[in-house]
């Protein structure tokens, strides 16, 4: 038979879903609206298959969708019309989707076949794809599907260079950098195939990054390509932003009085090349300004009133280097590049970049070591590189592709402002700025619990300067009093009377103006479901500290300052506790949540819901093990692909 391909339009779409209607039980058919999407999409493609009927009519008689990743060539559906089966027609498409992988540089092809569809799967395994992952309800309730790999032959000796120095002229860089390779701007502006399917880290040395040169697109265009720029548009932008610079540079205030407080001079000019300085004592002060201010080699302008404040920043080019500084160069730019996050990239090449912020210093953070490093196997298992860094690299978030936050939360701190620059540079971020914001104050939580008609214990907020000596006469005691922004048990007190109760209040309205009471429910645990995309992740009773009545006794001996925790299954867990906290968490947002909860007899109380919840090895993940952290990542993963591939994920019924 003879069978011809061709590129799909927007004409073909009723045809395509007369296909699917024809070809497909009802659980496996597209809605007409995420086949329209397809059509439109730029990281799909759309196939038709076509041969001539008994009257020479050329007629279409199979279709081919197609989602385009950098790595994988995903199979979406591969339908045959049932009246032309058994004629080649899907073995045809299937070996056009293995040309287009083929051509793209693809790794594999992956595609879901109906688990219960013995004939397909059979028939995809002639063709050489392996099941690798039964997927449990898949299409819907009871319907599962099996995800199948075919791996493209690979070449023995692949390798890709991760480190691309962008210059002028490569004629007048004379420094040679193992795994590091020299281009032309030209080059890499107009050389497209070449670049832009390769996972590039790029560092902008062209001599100017004035706007529309050639070093301003070489940083806009790698941001175009997923290319990590140094510098990025961001900071180019802020070098020509006095107020930005200033802003950014009130971080890194004390270093600067430090560093040139023996200056006598009212002017002082720094050079930093790769985040060095030739003159060692400002060593110090040239690594806060490359954390700040990310670029290679830039020159720092500094003036004095009454203190130190930087009056501009300016890049600079090899040509702009002081001569008697060149010689600097070589040393500072192999040091640089052999660091142990670039060494690490050439054992392999990853998928994504994952960064998990933490607080080496941090008492009681909200992971410890051992989950910390089962964090780090996971995410390796699953192809995605991760690193470990600190408040320190907030100017490094550009080289990530999603931020993990694992040091506690507050909205008036780095925390935040980590997460909104993340979610701002378009990383995939866990916890969101806005669960950060949401969680923190216990005034919105109870304002959002109760509207949407969430038990919880019956709660009254006290407002500064409307304080009525008999009023609080009347409430029923104990009571606790949480301050707005509380957490891990401080800022939560216990009161047992009427003097108790506006001795608290007064010294809680010195902080805040609202004050959150709630009626003492006494138990000996609180459940915690930790809640991640909107499902159960875990559950755990934790257990009051002992003599005390709250989980954590912070004024207690140090062993005996958290209550004993127990993990369990959750089919284990009344359902009662798992519907409220997933219910509770879905009003905060989609990530990654620990909803507290009591039971009393048979109803279940929302006491709070918390981001950046504890995830300890030996705790939490007790029951999954390795899936836990593995789920984690899955999900970080998911929102990296939804943010770069949006239509994949909409699902929206026909009109």
């Amino acid at each position: 038979m003879d069978i011809s391909i061709r590129s799909s339009g927007l004409e073909d779409l009723d045809l395509l879903l007369k296909l699917e209607q024809k070809a497909f039980p009802y659980f496996q058919q597209s809605p007409k609206r995420t086949l329209d999407l397809s059509l439109k999409s730029t990281f799909q493609q759309v196939w038709i298959a076509e041969t001539f009927d008994a009257d020479g009519r050329l007629t279409p008689v199979g279709s081919l969708i197609l989602y385009l990743y950098k790595k994988t060539i995903r199979i979406f559906s591969i339908v045959v019309d049932p009246d032309y089966q058994g004629k080649g027609i899907g073995n045809c498409l299937l070996d056009h989707a293995r040309k287009i992988a083929a051509e793209k540089g693809a790794e594999r092809v992956s595609l879901e076949a109906y688990a219960e569809d013995r004939k397909l799967i059979n028939w995809y395994k002639r063709a050489g794809f392996e099941s690798t992952e039964l997927l449990s309800d898949y299409y819907e309730d009871g319907k599962d599907a099996l995800r199948m790999v075919w791996e493209l032959p690979q070449p023995e000796d692949k390798t890709r260079i991760s480190n691309v120095i962008v210059v002028d002229n490569p004629k007048n860089w004379k420094l040679e950098l193992a795994d590091v390779e020299v281009v032309s701007s030209k080059e890499y502006t107009s050389n497209n195939e070449r670049f832009a399917d390769r996972p590039l880290r790029v560092f902008n040395l062209c001599n100017s990054y004035k706007y529309q040169s050639f070093g301003y697109y070489v940083s806009l265009l790698a941001s175009a390509r997923a290319h990590r720029a140094i510098p990025n548009v961001t900071t180019i932008r802020d070098f020509r932003d006095v107020g930005a610079i200033r802003s950014i540079a009130d971080d890194i205030d004390e270093t600067i009085q430090k560093s040139l407080d023996k200056i006598n001079e009212s002017k002082f000019v720094l050079n930093v090349y790769f985040g060095q300085t030739v003159d060692k004592s400002y060593k110090a002060l040239g690594l806060s300004l490359y954390q700040m201010f990310e670029s290679p080699l830039f020159q720092v302008h500094f003036i004095k009133t009454n203190r130190w404040d930087i009056k501009r920043i300016v890049p600079l080019s090899m040509n702009k280097v002081p001569v008697d500084e060149q010689h600097y160069i070589p040393d500072f730019a192999r040091q640089y590049f052999e660091t142990k996050r670039f060494q690490r990239t050439k054992l392999q090449n990853y998928k994504y970049y994952l960064a998990i912020l933490v607080n080496p210093s941090e008492e009681n953070p909200p992971s410890n070591k051992k989950a910390l490093k089962r964090i780090e196997e996971a995410a390796d298992e699953l192809d995605i590189y991760t690193e470990f860094i600190t408040k320190d690299d907030y100017n490094r978030l550009s080289e990530f592709d999603a931020l993990f936050i694992r040091e506690t939360t507050n909205v008036n701190d780095y925390t935040y402002q980590f997460a909104r620059k993340a979610y701002a540079e378009g990383l995939a971020v866990i916890d969101d700025p806005w669960s950060i914001l949401r969680c923190s104050n216990k005034i919105y939580l109870h304002e959002r619990l109760k509207v949407n008609n969430i038990p919880t214990p019956e709660t009254i907020v006290f407002y500064k300067g409307m304080l009525k000596e008999k009023d609080l006469a009347g409430l029923k005691y104990p009571m606790i009093l949480k301050q707005p922004d509380s957490a891990f048990s401080r800022g939560v007190s216990k009161v047992k009377d009427a003097q108790e109760m506006e001795e608290s209040l007064q010294r809680l309205f010195k902080s805040s103006d609202l004050v959150i009471g709630q009626e003492f429910l006494p138990s000996d645990f609180d459940w915690r479901v930790g809640v991640l995309d909107n499902q159960p992740l875990f559950v755990c009773k934790y257990f009051m500290a002992k003599g005390h009545w709250q989980i954590y006794n912070w004024k207690g001996s140090k062993k005996n300052q958290s209550g004993e925790a127990s993990t369990l299954p959750l089919h284990e867990v009344p359902k009662k506790v798992l519907k409220a906290a997933t219910k509770a968490a879905s009003l905060m947002g989609d990530g990654l949540y620990g909803v507290d909860l009591k039971m009393l007899g048979d109803k279940v109380y929302v006491i709070e819901v918390n981001d950046n919840p504890n995830i300890d090895a030996g705790i939490e993940d007790e029951i999954l093990g390795t899936e836990l952290y593995k789920r984690i990542v899955k999900s970080l993963v998911t929102r990296i692909e939804m943010s770069r591939n949006i239509e994949r994920f909409v699902s929206i019924e026909p009109d």
